[in-house]
């Protein structure tokens, strides 16, 4: 599709979301310690209680952003969410106590931040055989923002403490001025639906969001694969110590690299392969990546075997932005920001499940009595992308009459 105004205020929107989110990472032992934390473990501790905050609160609030959207149309919810997110760094700026930062956290995650509602953005202007390589350039919007926003956090809190906050506020208040400016409405009038006391109830979403004939297969697809896919920011930084013996330097530096990749991946290669091959065959490509990937880095011993594995496991980030467009292809306009909201659900519920199971996992295969293996969460990563294979198999369009939905809609 074209980059013009609107797609591209919603690419630098997520951009600078990534970087708001990034440039936090390499202060949160210091911030931990501003607010009391009497130690690093404690600190950590602390820190992962907020994260899984903030998640709750996405996966309650998230379907309820996104059938906003629906009923109200897309811009005035997203420009209220970079609002959101700009106060919420500006009172982790200013913030003196954990329970100041922690009500902040909740705050960002019930707003969604901005992705539910941009995605259903791209969902309304793209066609729907454009909407795979479309979330790919999210992710690589993304995986730009991760690349440069731990860089500017660690420069900026060089300055103060605070710095970075206030960075990212008001990179979020010219975002608010840049939206409403030019980013025009998506969502047409015909296209809306009332918003009803049961759009307050996220179950109640996420189970008519199952309901809807053929999407249950992509969104379970989804939940498996981001679950699976957390393996990479809970324990890489863990796993490259034990294994390889990295200092912070070079984990950030793998990291760094690996932000770049998807970039490149996303922005580049996703684009051609779906115009080349489709979505669903792009998808095989992305799935048997992932799988290779994950068996890959699970029996690395040597570094060089990492950086031989690193650009492969990159093209399964494929895999997450072709799902998103299976499953908004499965739906009318009329509830692209229920499914986007209730596919941000499903992450968060990853995203808190998934650094509690696959830490414990690490724990046992390096202290346990047993077989010492610290790849083995990655290796139990791969088990679960294989076991949602069948179900990749179902999302074949010759064979779920896809296609022919489209043409007769």
């Amino acid at each position: 599709m074209k980059l013009n105004g609107p797609f591209l205020f919603i690419l630098a929107t997520l951009m600078i979301d990534a970087i708001g989110v990034g440039i936090v990472f390499p202060i949160m032992p210091d911030l931990m310690d501003r607010v009391g934390a009497s130690s690093t473990a404690e600190g950590a501790f602390w820190g992962g209680v907020m994260m899984s905050a903030y998640a709750a609160a996405m996966f309650l609030f998230g379907p309820i952003v996104g059938s906003l959207s629906d009923a109200y149309g897309r811009r005035p919810v997203l420009i209220a969410a970079l609002v959101t997110l700009a106060i919420d760094y500006v009172i982790m700026a200013v913030a003196q106590t954990y329970w100041v930062l922690l009500v902040g956290r909740v705050i960002a995650g019930m707003a969604g931040a901005t992705y539910i509602t941009a995605t259903a953005y791209i969902s309304d202007i793209a066609k729907p055989e454009e909407r795979g390589a479309a979330f790919g350039m999210i992710g690589a919007a993304f995986g730009i923002g991760f690349v440069f926003g731990p860089a500017l956090g660690g420069v900026a809190s060089g300055w103060h403490i605070t710095a970075p906050f206030w960075i990212a506020a008001g990179l979020s208040a010219l975002n608010v001025v840049f939206g409403i400016l030019i980013l025009p409405e998506s969502l047409k009038p015909e296209n809306r639906r009332p918003f009803g006391r049961r759009d307050l109830n996220p179950f109640g979403s996420i189970l008519r969001a199952f309901a809807i004939p053929g999407l249950a297969v992509p969104l379970v697809c989804i939940f498996v694969f981001e679950f699976a896919n957390m393996v990479y920011p809970t324990l890489w930084a863990f796993w490259g110590r034990e294994v390889f013996g990295w200092d912070g330097f070079t984990i950030g530096l793998t990291l760094s690299a690996y932000g770049i990749l998807i970039a490149v991946v996303q922005a580049g290669l996703l684009p051609q392969l779906t115009k080349r091959y489709g979505d669903y065959k792009t998808l095989l490509i992305a799935t048997a990546a992932a799988v290779i990937g994950l068996v890959g880095f699970g029996f690395s011993t040597a570094a060089w075997a990492v950086a031989i594995v690193l650009p492969l496991a990159t093209l399964a980030d494929m895999a997450p932005p072709l799902m998103t467009a299976f499953a908004a292809n499965r739906v009318g306009e009329d509830s692209q920001g229920l499914v986007q909201g209730v596919i941000a659900s499903l992450a968060s519920v990853a995203a808190v499940g998934a650094p509690l199971a696959l830490t414990g996992a690490f724990e046992r295969f390096v202290n346990g009595d047993g077989i010492y293996l610290p790849g083995a969460p990655f290796l139990i990563a791969a088990v679960l992308v294989v076991a949602i294979v069948p179900l990749i198999l179902r999302l074949n369009p010759l064979r779920s009459g896809t296609a022919r939905h489209h043409k007769n809609r």
